[in-house]
């Protein structure tokens, strides 16, 4: 009877609607939840009655049912933070977590260090990336985001990079006196260099024109620092000659000796390599020493050697690395964020606490670095917001709820009908 089918009906568009609102009724109640992406429902129509069977035509409809509830995955406002471990990825991508239960992915980038020094989120599971090595160079290496090194060990200078310029016009007669260096040399500055056991010393280096496009340096330290230098003398323990062409153009460096014997526990004999441009004589390019008609300046001075140091913080750069800042001055990189795309993001299943997985409709992740493939970049200091536009959910509840009472009037009405089959007996 056709009364009875239109009491499914009317029931198919309640239960339809019912869940539509419990959807909106979600989507507004995560409008705060960090990286909460909002969803809404897709209906389509249930099979028809057919009138005439296989000719088509003059069918009549069952009813609704909900298809499918597909995730709205725009971007969310990034809102700045004052915590450093914050992050916001700004495009696709998602970071990737590992918990007792597996390996998940999320927008959430509420993350903060606990007391083993690993990076985890509200729901103490790991952040992944990809590690550094000895050096801080990324390697492919996924693991767990933390800090391995509280102290990082001294290290001794190994070369020192001098960028500056050497007057063409200095006076060949002036003559080198060791014993009175600042008076004799045309030109000096100093560099801090470190020995073995990471303890800091000045190295003047000083400069004499001997012939024209010739010049001779002498990098000299005070004798107390040394192992059998004098108080208020100074010890010549490098030297070498440095020669231009006629253009100014640094054309050959030659280096007669590097051998410094620290005191204070310091080994001996420590070779520290002056570079003056001998990696970047061809073609002019990015010259470091120069000698033409002007002063004699250095521009800047360059060393590799550095003290021990303790951790005094961690910051995260633009492209995700995760950066140990320690007090002698050195940024040491410890990690790379992570970053999962999948070839069907609306795909993923949703497990809670802002966590998702991978499905047979998502596809398996390609994990890669931030910026590369596709992937979003990632910033710190920053969370993205939920993309709920609470005006536009408050919208779809009243047409859902307007909806709803328009498909309790057909079972009612349909109630009302089967109410006046019943009464044709007694009449």
């Amino acid at each position: 009877m056709g009364i009875l089918a239109s009491l499914y009906t009317g029931l198919s568009g309640l239960s339809g609607q019912s869940e539509a609102m419990s959807l909106y009724g979600d989507n507004i109640a995560n409008a705060s939840t960090v990286g909460f992406k909002t969803s809404r429902p897709e209906f389509t129509d249930m099979i028809s009655k057919s009138l005439k069977g296989l000719l088509g035509g003059n069918q009549i409809g069952c009813g609704v049912h909900l298809a499918a509830v597909n995730p709205i995955l725009s971007q969310g406002a990034i809102l700045q933070t004052d915590s450093p471990t914050d992050l916001a990825i700004t495009g696709d991508g998602y970071f990737v977590m590992n918990g007792a239960d597996g390996q998940c992915y999320s927008r959430n980038g509420s993350f903060h260090f606990d007391k083993e020094g690993k990076l985890i989120n509200n729901d103490n599971y790991h952040v992944m990336g990809f590690q550094a090595d000895d050096n801080g160079k990324i390697t492919s290496k996924m693991g767990e985001i933390g800090i391995k090194r509280t102290v990082i060990d001294a290290k001794k200078t190994n070369e020192v990079k001098l960028n500056m310029n050497l007057d063409l016009r200095a006076d060949l007669s002036k003559v080198f006196d060791p014993a009175n260096p600042d008076g004799t040399a045309h030109f000096g500055t100093g560099v801090t260099v470190f020995d073995t056991a990471g303890t800091a010393h000045v190295a003047t280096v000083y400069f004499n024109r001997t012939a024209d496009g010739v010049w001779s340096w002498k990098a000299m330290v005070k004798g107390e620092e040394t192992v059998n230098g004098k108080k208020d003398e100074m010890v010549e323990c490098a030297k070498g000659k440095l020669i231009f062409d006629t253009d100014g153009r640094l054309k050959e460096q030659i280096t007669e000796k590097s051998s410094f014997s620290f005191n204070k526990g310091a080994q001996p004999d420590q070779v520290i390599k002056f570079n003056f441009g001998e990696d970047k004589m061809h073609g002019g390019q990015g010259l470091q020493v120069t000698q033409y008609g002007s002063a004699s300046e250095a521009y800047k001075t360059l060393q590799d050697g550095y003290t021990a140091g303790t951790l005094t913080g961690m910051t995260f750069n633009d492209d995700g690395s995760l950066t140990a800042v320690y007090s002698n001055g050195e940024n040491v990189n410890v990690a790379q964020v992570a970053v999962a795309k999948f070839e069907n993001p609306e795909g993923m299943f949703k497990v809670g606490q802002n966590r998702l997985r991978e499905s047979r409709s998502s596809g398996q992740a390609t994990i890669g670095s931030p910026q590369t493939g596709g992937r979003g970049r990632v910033s710190s200091k920053t969370l993205e917001s939920s993309t709920t536009d609470v005006a536009s959910e408050l919208i779809n509840l009243m047409q859902a709820q307007r909806n709803f009472q328009a498909n309790s009037k057909v079972v009612t009405t349909s109630d009302e009908m089967l109410q006046e089959v019943i009464n044709l007996k007694r009449n």
